[in-house]
């Protein structure tokens, strides 16, 4: 499995490093940077401060996702699906996790609330043309090929 160093700066005294939960995660967890317990009702969206400034290099992004336990157990999950943070962005990483539960969920200091991926991509050039090659599918939409 390939790695590369990234370049953080804890912008806060209790922030956490990014941490992988197994061998093979692809997954860093990221954590709370809180300096006390927070309350998120249902259906409210909080801002979670990771406390944690970072230098991701130039053709690669990092992807922000929901913990499956946070998700599952919890309801909690970031409000925007997928958080896209940018090779150029240098400031703090923050989650805005929404509960989607019908109950108040409660987020610990130092509590793992997301996940990034750290992951290679490529810039494309679009070009306007009069028509597009055709294909089987076609301008079949949603749900097209799953028919029986």
């Amino acid at each position: 499995m390939k790695s590369m160093e990234i370049n953080i700066i804890k912008l806060k005294e209790n922030a956490v490093i990014p941490t992988y939960g197994s061998k093979f995660a692809a997954g860093a967890d990221l954590y709370a940077c809180l300096e006390e317990t927070v309350t998120i009702k249902p259906g409210e969206t909080y801002l979670i401060k990771t406390g944690i400034a970072m230098e991701i290099p130039e053709g690669f992004a990092g992807l922000i996702y929901a913990r499956s336990g946070l998700a599952t157990k919890k309801g909690l999950a970031p409000a925007n699906k997928v958080g896209v943070v940018d090779a150029d962005y240098r400031g703090e990483i923050m989650v805005p996790l929404h509960n989607h539960s019908q109950q108040d969920a409660i987020v610990e200091p130092g509590e793992r609330v997301a996940q990034m991926v750290i992951t290679p991509f490529l810039a494309a050039q679009f070009v306007e043309v009069e028509e597009l090659e055709e294909t089987v599918r076609g301008e079949n939409g949603f749900g097209s090929t799953g028919r029986k």
